[in-house]
């Protein structure tokens, strides 16, 4: 089977096509058929070599979500799978490929009228949002900023805020036309990619950015606000920025993280089941930049590391 692999950990040639063995599922595993994979930005972290020391190594196949149907499943693990669509959340990787196998566990049932590419948009992206918006405990009427927006995780950032009542909903982005497509999601004031414009304080900032600017917005924050992290795709912050922290602490602001990892599977699966079938009524987006083929890997990262995608690109195993 075609399969993508990184090669050389930095730029987005060091990933490869290489044709292995299909996988067969394990103990308490599917595999499934691939119908479309999700190019997420910790992909792109893992290609750079930005998590070097969390044991990745030459020859890992990035990806962490597909959809499709199941093809075979482990002896233990219910029969009743086998030919069901659905999406899977692979791990830290294996998913660039035409089968992949998950945890059955990590498996939801797609519903009727939503296809693989919309699923793998918002499958991670949008529980991530939930559960980050949640753990800042965003109440309704207050001002939320997402750092980040133009990506798959902050444009579900921006719509879930909204629909948690937030009384404003500011964005960071890299362009007047993505402000724009952003305002039409949800988004009441735009910003620069420096927090230029907009809002001087908001009670809560959703930053998917990390990096040398994080200070900055942690200055942002209003008296009791809460700054939850949720990716570095400009890297690391500063080792000193809790020192920004003690600046403002007459105002009792907070920065905490948050990944997916520490949520019971029972209630991701419960988020994800009921986003699926809000984007299948047409009452949730998910927003896809690009389609490519799954040999166009290496194209998908360079327009990331461009930053040029708004949304999410979705690779495809054929394609007509």
């Amino acid at each position: 089977m075609q399969t993508i692999e990184i090669r050389e950990f930095g730029p987005a040639d060091g990933l490869a096509v290489v044709d292995r063995p299909e996988p067969s599922p394990a103990l308490g595993q599917v595999m499934v058929a691939v119908e479309a994979i999700g190019v997420g930005g910790v992909d792109a972290v893992i290609r750079r070599g930005t998590l070097g020391g969390y044991g990745f190594a030459p020859g890992h196949v990035p990806g962490s979500e597909v959809a499709g149907t199941v093809a075979a499943v482990g002896d233990d693990v219910d029969p009743a799978w086998m030919g069901r669509r659905v999406w899977a959340f692979t791990g830290t990787g294996g998913g660039y490929a035409e089968r992949a196998v998950a945890q059955a566990a990590d498996v939801v049932a797609l519903p009727d009228g939503l296809d693989g590419v919309a699923a793998v948009s918002i499958g991670t992206s949008g529980a991530v949002a939930h559960f980050a918006l949640a753990q800042a405990h965003v109440a309704a009427g207050e001002s939320v900023l997402v750092r980040g927006a133009g990506g798959s995780i902050g444009i579900a950032a921006v719509q879930l805020a909204r629909h948690a009542g937030a009384g404003v909903v500011a964005v960071t982005t890299s362009s007047a036309e993505r402000g724009e497509r952003l305002r039409a999601l949800g988004a009441t004031a735009v910003l620069d990619r420096t927090g230029a414009g907009g809002p001087s304080e908001v009670d809560v900032v959703i930053d998917v950015v990390g990096g040398a600017g994080l200070p900055s917005f942690i200055d942002r924050l209003a008296p009791n606000g809460r700054l939850v992290l949720v990716g570095v795709v400009a890297g690391m912050p500063p080792a000193d920025f809790g020192m920004r922290l003690f600046a403002h602490f007459q105002r009792s602001v907070s920065v905490g993280t948050f990944s997916a990892d520490t949520v019971p599977r029972a209630r991701l699966h419960a988020v994800r089941t009921e986003q699926f079938t809000a984007v299948a009524h047409g009452e949730l987006a998910a927003v896809v930049q690009d389609v490519l083929p799954l040999a166009g890997a290496a194209e998908a990262h360079r327009r990331m590391d461009a930053g040029e995608v708004f949304g999410r690109i979705v690779l495809v195993p054929s394609m007509s």
